[in-house]
């Protein structure tokens, strides 16, 4: 696929990128998601580097995944949106697409690991009723899940860790009971994520 990228400079440059990904076939390309280069492009003439968002398909077999990814623009098109893509998951943002991977990437559920950052989100949220916080899983060692969350100081991000123990606990709870709360929450149709707790309800009607 060719898309033209507009730099500030005025240049208009073209840039060619592949509409679906398999990670199986390229697995180079987990690093890259992970590291945020990922479909990162310099201008040509003035050498900006941009980070435009495309809407693209994720194909990783592997990992029993199907992941169509949005941009973020189209957050409100997706709410009001009647059908989804048979078989496959959505993400929204080339941020959640890297968590997804992230998430995959370490065998845990997708549900549960949205869950904990959602009893996160809502002690900060306590704390700190007027910030914009957000809070992203990084990765799980022997006995934890960690998490960032951004938004309690400005420039400053607090990691927490999660044991391994309470993640199982919330694995098991959303295998037994996957429309309960909190997991119907963070649920609407194909798309999976603490961010449907934010978005106007009348875009998800």
């Amino acid at each position: 696929m060719k898309q033209n990228i507009h730099c500030p400079c005025g240049n208009i440059f073209s840039v060619n990128y592949d509409e679906e990904i398999n990670l199986d076939s390229n697995p180079d390309i987990v690093a890259e998601i992970m590291d945020g280069v990922f479909m990162n492009y310099k201008c040509s003439k003035c050498g900006k580097n941009h980070k435009p968002e495309f809407p693209i398909s994720i194909i990783w077999d592997a990992k029993k995944t199907k992941m169509e990814v949005l941009p973020e623009l189209e957050r409100g098109a997706f709410y009001r949106r009647k059908k989804d893509i048979p078989g496959y998951v959505t993400v929204i943002g080339y941020p959640e697409m890297a968590e997804r991977c992230a998430v995959l990437r370490d065998d845990l559920e997708s549900a549960a690991v949205e869950a904990l950052k959602y009893f996160l989100f809502m002690k900060a949220l306590e704390t700190y009723p007027e910030n914009d916080i957000s809070v992203w899983y990084q990765h799980k060692t022997k006995d934890a899940l960690e998490f960032h969350i951004h938004g309690i100081r400005e420039d400053e991000v607090a990691v927490t860790r999660i044991p391994r123990e309470t993640y199982e606990k919330m694995a098991a709870d959303y295998k037994k009971k996957p429309k309960s709360e909190p997991f119907s929450l963070l649920r609407h149709r194909s798309y999976l994520s603490l961010r449907n707790i934010l978005w106007p309800k009348e875009l998800k009607k």
